[in-house]
């Protein structure tokens, strides 16, 4: 049979004076689809969504939602925009009363649905709080709440789980599977990959435009191409190798570094695999299906360009012995009046080391840091610092540090050069070096011939890119960043990482955090809190490897039903949704798949498929909280 399309759009133009946003749009959203649309910043995501949701008129083509125009049937829309939307100072149970009279929600249906989707996001219990205390991940909960209070027949999310730790995002994406399973149609933009591989089907837009459409499998499969996982040592020269290959051959179509491997994407596989082990033969190689990060790089190869070949102008400085430490702590705590923030963490960071700090919201990440770096002091335990152990906030051991917070830390109101300046006068950066540090940052920034906009009008991610070069302007020896890239595209993501691995080359300790699983990967050791404690430690590989039981990807002839019947038989935590499929963890699957395949045909419900995945970083994460939060986890150091 065929369906009717909830959104139809047709030709669709938006014009904003002599700029072009969006180009001949054509594309159709179904109903009780999870849809989603991809793409760098500038995109023309947030356009499109504005004209879906009967926010701003289309300058020419045909939007039709429900058969009608969007701007006619916006009571059954909701939209969750990029900003928080809510009021700071009312309580959750407030902003949901002032939304619902807004929307036209009777008194007896607000009830209902308010204690329904407050329950839905473990919310129920801070119904009194203000909106101004939730934490970030707690916040868009709420705004969802917000949205879903009118029962809309179509919701839009602009990059709703920006800055949102990976258990709140879980926890959000799985509800959204609860919504889309319950009739409504949802769709979502995202700059976190992983995320939309959990859509039903995608665009990919560049400078408001498809480039590609299709489910997560059908892009995957466009590409015709293999992934290499290739692990071993030396191999930064086995990377400078292999790119110098891929200049003189197209088999090589892309090469990108992470912490303790490469990857190289290929359309022959075999080929390239002998190539490899050519340039370096005692390196392993395991054969991988491409990920969704290498589809979207590899449409817009040549069409985002950024001048990475612009090096940093360092200062040769004295190498660092092999195997000291940059960074020290044992056993160090932090207690503010009764509550203790930080209990314990001990952990080391060499000169020359990425380390990855990751936790969710309220795990003591960022105290952590600011305990490492001097800015605020320990209520005990041991810490050493560029050598020193105390004195650690002295001004001259500070401008050996760099540190990019989570807010983004320049001016508004002054222009990107003036914001440039003033940091060089901050860590007394002298001409010449001045000059050439400010257009490094421009040109690895993409702000080349924008210097003298206010940085105020800059989008998210190229503020996070300007913040990221300000705090390197004085070529330190240890770097703090503090989520980096949080709201960043993934082309632009790519490019910081670049740049973070050119200082850590270099020599210089860099500390990092972030809510971005897949970027983790390009951290040589990870060290993962909880409540305040380091629960694992070790390198990305070493800890997906150390996770007990399995990961197990299973189709049913009733996904909704299946899903919101194994969350009850088994710990919520352990099951999700990812496009046509659920991702199960057992730890016994001799045992337990079984009983799931019991437990399903009871209910009516048939396996078409189970097969056993490799654990992503995102599913070690998760399982290694809810483990330790659950007290069944014990903590341990992954090889």
């Amino acid at each position: 049979m065929t369906v009717e399309p909830l959104v139809s759009v047709k030709d669709l133009v938006k014009n904003y004076g002599q700029t072009q946003a969006l180009k001949q749009l054509n594309f159709s959203i179904n109903p009780g689809e999870l849809f989603g649309l991809i793409g760098p910043d500038g995109a023309g995501k947030t356009t499109t969504f504005h004209i879906l949701g009967g926010i701003m008129n289309a300058t020419f083509g045909e939007v039709l939602t429900m058969g009608q125009r969007p701007r006619d049937v916006r009571l059954q829309i909701g939209y969750l925009t990029q900003q928080f939307s809510l009021y700071q100072d009312l309580s959750v149970e407030e902003n949901l009363r002032y939304v619902a009279g807004i929307r036209e929600v009777l008194p007896g249906e607000f009830d209902d649905r308010a204690d329904r989707y407050l329950r839905a996001m473990d919310l129920l219990r801070f119904r009194d709080r203000l909106a101004g205390k939730l934490s970030g991940g707690m916040k868009q909960k709420l705004a969802l709440c917000c949205a879903l209070m009118a029962s809309p027949k179509l919701l839009l999310l602009d990059e709703p789980t920006t800055g949102v730790d990976p258990v709140s995002r879980r926890e959000f994406w799985d509800l959204l599977s609860t919504v889309t399973g319950n009739g409504v149609t949802v769709a979502v933009a995202t700059p976190y990959l992983d995320e939309a591989e959990r859509c039903s089907r995608l665009i990919l837009m560049h400078e408001g435009e498809i480039q590609e459409m299709g489910s997560v499998a059908q892009l995957k499969a466009g590409l015709n191409m293999k992934r290499l996982e290739v692990r071993g040592n030396k191999l930064e020269a086995l990377e400078r190798r292999l790119r110098s290959t891929a200049d003189r051959l197209e088999k090589i179509q892309d090469i990108q570094a992470f912490g303790d491997r490469l990857d190289v994407l290929t359309s022959t596989p075999e080929h390239t695999e002998a190539l490899v082990k050519e340039a370096q033969p005692d390196v392993s190689i395991e054969v991988q299906e491409p990920t969704l990060e290498n589809v979207f790089v590899n449409r817009l190869k040549g069409k985002v360009h950024v001048d990475h070949k612009t090096r940093y102008p360092f200062i040769e400085k004295p190498p660092q012995s092999a195997g000291i430490e940059a960074i020290a702590a044992k056993n160090i705590f932090k207690t503010f009046a009764d509550f203790r923030a930080v209990n314990n963490v001990s952990l080391s960071v060499q000169y020359g080391d990425i380390y990855g700090l990751l936790g969710a919201n309220g795990a003591g990440k960022t105290t952590t840091i600011k305990m490492l770096c001097g800015l605020i002091q320990p209520t005990g335990g041991d810490m050493l610092l560029c050598g020193a152990k105390s004195n650690l906030r002295s001004a001259a051991l500070r401008n050996r540090l760099g540190y990019m917070s989570q807010k983004f830390t320049l001016y508004d109101d002054l222009t990107i050069l003036e914001n440039l300046e003033f940091y060089c006068g901050v860590y007394q950066v002298q001409d010449p070096l001045k000059s050439e540090r400010i257009n490094w940052v421009l040109a690895n920034s993409g702000l080349k011939g924008q210097e003298n906009m206010l940085t105020g009008r800059l989008p998210g991610g190229w503020k996070q890119r300007l913040s990221f070069g300000a705090a390197v302007m004085h070529q330190p020896e240890v770097l703090f960043l503090d989520e980096p890239t949080s709201g960043v595209d993934p082309l632009a993501r790519r490019e910081m990482w670049r740049m973070i691995r050119e200082f850590a080359s270099g020599g210089a300790a860099v500390l990092v955090t972030t809510h971005f699983l897949e970027e983790a990967e390009h951290c040589s050791q990870l060290g993962f809190m909880v409540a305040g404690e380091l629960v694992a430690e070790g390198a990305p590989s070493g800890i997906k490897e150390s996770q007990p039981g399995r990961l197990l990807e299973m189709r049913f002839s009733n996904q909704q039903g299946a899903y919101e019947l194994l969350r009850t038989a088994l710990e919520s935590w352990r099951v999700s949704v990812f496009a046509d499929s659920l991702h199960i963890v057992v730890d016994n699957p001799d045992i337990e798949l079984p009983r799931i395949i019991d437990v399903a045909r009871a209910a009516g419900i048939e396996v078409i498929e189970a097969r056993p995945l490799p654990f992503s970083l995102e599913d070690s994460f998760i399982s290694i909280v809810k483990r330790a939060s659950n007290g069944n986890g014990s903590k341990g150091k992954a090889v």
